[in-house]
């Protein structure tokens, strides 16, 4: 089992606690990212924290306010990220970190105060390479508590344990993630290639190359869903999009559970055509709509009226978004070859 000097059963006042690295990509930040990065450095975690923080080319004062942040504490480095582009804001991020431990945080997150102390004593009482928690999502809105509902149910998302939580084990991937640097060395980090799905693609990497990837539930992550339908169909398309770049890159990734959303996108679009002749072709697409009315009331319940009367939608956009950006997912964002597009983090 990989270690740290000391155990994780020492008492805090007398072990070593390694340091920690926190890398955030950052756009547009401006408004939460002060909040964001104190938040990191008020974590009740006894070692070092350094947080280094990958600006892209915002719209706003981020670039501002995150030199503001850094020339006011040293424990805060800032990146230049030319492209925006969150997998290579990642790379840039880890490559400008020092520690042997790298924690992967966004601008939105908001962690429980014993997040880091958590992944590192996750890390050293299992040897995993990455360790990562709940994507908790909870909304403001009636719009956004229908949509946190559905992206914690298994009728939303299916059954990963990252989104409806569960035990503590190995697991093929996990929200945000708290690295063993070595891990990420052996990798070369992210593949700049994805701009969306790039944490379960690199994390099937970790796993390919014999290391652990383990959920831990009691890394709880609070996440901000999409205010608006628009915004959730456009979230919707490009997982489903890039997650069929990913299966194209890594045969043997796609399993039933990822292909249901565009079967039934398929299997409706033809019985809409078809009942114009053959009336029996709308059982499809009525027998999904009753389906999700039917899983609205089971999963809505306890929430308020608002909240129910919206979740039918929110499933009808997260299913159809997902199913026809994977359905519409182009040849030529395939990777260039098996070989390019893994990143040299030095």
């Amino acid at each position: 089992m990989k270690q740290f000097p000391d155990s994780p059963h020492a008492p805090a006042e007398t072990r070593s606690w390694p340091p920690i690295s926190v890398v955030m990509p950052v756009l547009n930040e401006e408004r939460h990212l002060r909040e964001a990065v104190d938040q990191v450095l008020a974590q009740s975690y006894p070692g070092e924290i350094e947080v280094v923080l990958a600006v892209g080319p915002s719209q706003d004062r981020t670039q501002e306010v995150a030199d503001a942040i850094a020339a006011a504490d040293p424990r805060v480095v800032v990146v230049p990220n030319p492209t925006g582009r969150t997998p290579n804001a990642l790379n840039a991020a880890i490559a400008a970190s020092r520690s042997g431990i790298v924690a992967r945080v966004d601008g939105h997150a908001m962690l429980p105060s014993d997040y880091l102390r958590v992944a590192v004593e996750t890390l050293e009482e299992t040897g995993a390479d990455n360790v990562g928690g709940v994507m908790a999502a909870e909304g403001v809105t009636a719009f956004e508590q229908a949509v946190a509902c559905a992206m914690t149910s298994k009728i939303g998302v299916g059954a990963a344990a990252f989104h409806v939580g569960g035990t503590a084990g190995p697991a093929d991937t996990v929200y945000l993630g708290v690295f063993r640097r070595s891990a990420l060395d052996r990798v070369g980090g992210y593949d700049e290639h994805f701009q969306r799905a790039q944490d379960w693609e690199m994390n099937h990497r970790i796993r390919q190359s014999g290391g652990l990837v383990w959920f831990q539930p009691r890394m709880r992550v609070t996440y901000r869903p999409r205010p608006n339908v628009k915004a959730l169909a456009k979230q919707y398309f490009h997982y489903g999009r890039w997650r069929r770049v990913v299966s194209r890159t890594h045969e043997g990734t796609i399993n039933l559970r990822y292909l249901a959303p565009p079967a039934a996108v398929l299997a409706m679009a033809l019985g809409l055509i078809v009942s114009p002749f053959f009336p029996l072709g709308l059982i499809v697409p009525g027998g999904y709509l009753l389906a999700i009315v039917g899983g609205s009331v089971l999963t809505g319940s306890g929430y308020p009226m608002a909240v129910k009367a919206r979740l039918p939608l929110v499933y009808a956009t997260m299913h159809v978004s997902w199913g026809w950006g994977f359905l519409t997912s182009p040849r030529k964002l395939a990777r260039p070859s098996p070989q390019q597009g893994h990143l040299s983090l030095h």
